[in-house]
């Protein structure tokens, strides 16, 4: 409190002092009065007049509740933030009188999930690292159940981490999808480390098979990506439904496993979207390459967010091209960007992978350029303009089913 009282002596104080250095301009034939489009005492103007200077005086306290206001707002602000940090500290603070029983907590259930105690997972074999980066890694090993798991740890060990962890915990023990990500358990909020346990995906991700470490000619088949996009717009149209925005789609966040099969992962910045709202107002999150234009601009969060990342997966299918590179021109580094233009001037086959067999196959030919149709619609600027998730699903299902030209066969049989 006395912070905030000193906060206020300063504001108020300083309010006075530039008002009255303004004040010292004022000669014995001028006067100063409002300008209407100025919001503080700074935003004066002069006028010859006689009269005395009332507009001053009133200048003054709309300058001073002017700086109340931005004062109130902040504290509710800072409040709630510091009372979250206050009880993530003092639960850490906690740790070191507690370290027993952060341990026997193993085999309790939050949210759902089982709690597993860290010296469990710690003292559990296979420890070989799937991911790193710099905020975390995922590691691939045997729980003392002899379950293969995948963990995630994550370095940053503070109040907005936590935050997230506690997120993700909660939406994916809600859910039950096969092409979700299976969140087995985590340790506990007392525990020295954040570990989130998972099923273990043994393919790494899309992103990887398309640009990065497991990137081969050939491995990932036009029937393969097909199944890709569909998979994960069902998996993505099931969330929708269920009032769940993702808000972090992008080919690093869709796993897949032995039989290329998709598990979407990664829900740390996802969000309840209740259907009785247009849009939720907040700081825009997500990934360069994949955050829908209008969201970043007017802080509009909607399901059509997660709609235009998908369109960003589905050009990355087609081309086998990241999402963002700063080594391609100028114009053309953000993908979406890139493939709007090809597919506007009728150059789509300068966008796609030339390894499908686009130019050789007809049939192929006629479903990437459906794919590529429905990837524009979900890459439009206006958000009113793009399609559902649902209508994504349905498009991608019908183009599944053409058939082939010469022998009136599938062209996708599946995985």
């Amino acid at each position: 409190m006395s912070v905030i009282c000193s906060l206020y002596w300063i504001l108020t104080s300083h309010s006075d002092l530039m008002c009255q250095r303004n004040a010292m301009t004022i000669t014995s034939k001028e006067a100063i009065v409002l300008d209407t489009t100025a919001p503080s005492c700074n935003a004066l103007s002069r006028k010859t007049t006689k009269s005395a200077p009332y507009g001053f005086w009133f200048i003054t306290l709309a300058g001073r509740n002017h700086l109340l206001l931005i004062l109130a707002t902040g504290i509710t602000r800072l409040r709630k933030e510091w009372n979250y940090k206050s009880s993530y500290i003092s639960s850490r603070d906690n740790i070191s009188n507690r370290s027993l029983q952060a341990d026997t907590e193993g085999g309790s259930v939050y949210f759902g999930v089982f709690v597993y105690s860290y010296t469990e997972l710690e003292e559990a074999t296979h420890n070989l690292i799937l991911l790193k980066n710099w905020e975390m890694e995922v590691l691939a090993l045997y729980t003392m159940d002899g379950r293969e798991v995948a963990v995630k740890r994550l370095y940053k060990h503070n109040y907005k981490r936590v935050r997230q962890c506690m997120n993700e915990i909660q939406i994916l023990t809600s859910l039950s999808h096969p092409n979700l990500v299976t969140l087995y358990g985590c340790t506990s909020h007392l525990s020295r480390e954040l570990l989130l346990v998972y099923e273990y995906i043994p393919n790494g991700t899309v992103a990887d098979h398309l640009h990065g470490d497991r990137a081969n000619v050939g491995s990932l088949t036009w029937p393969i990506r097909m199944n890709i996009a569909i998979d994960t717009a069902s998996a993505l149209a099931y969330l929708h439904a269920s009032d769940i925005i993702h808000r972090d789609i992008k080919t690093n966040n869709i796993l897949l496993d032995n039989n290329f099969c998709v598990k979407v992962a990664d829900f740390g910045l996802s969000r309840l979207f209740p259907n009785d709202v247009t849009h939720i107002s907040t700081t825009p999150q997500g990934t360069p390459g994949y955050v829908d234009p209008e969201y970043r601009q007017f802080y509009q969060l909607t399901d059509k967010s997660d709609v235009y990342s998908f369109g960003v997966v589905l050009v990355e299918l087609i081309s086998s091209m990241p999402a963002v590179d700063i080594t391609r021109h100028r114009q053309e580094i953000n993908l979406a960007y890139l493939a709007i233009n090809r597919i506007q001037n009728r150059t789509l086959d300068e966008l796609v992978d030339p390894t499908l067999g686009f130019k050789l196959d007809s049939s192929i030919e006629r479903m990437i350029t459906s794919v590529a149709e429905v990837a524009f619609r979900c890459l439009q600027l206006e958000k009113e303009m793009r399609p559902t998730m649902d209508e994504v699903l349905g498009a991608l299902k019908d183009i599944k089913q053409y058939k082939n030209e010469n022998t009136g066969e599938r062209i996708d049989k599946g995985h």
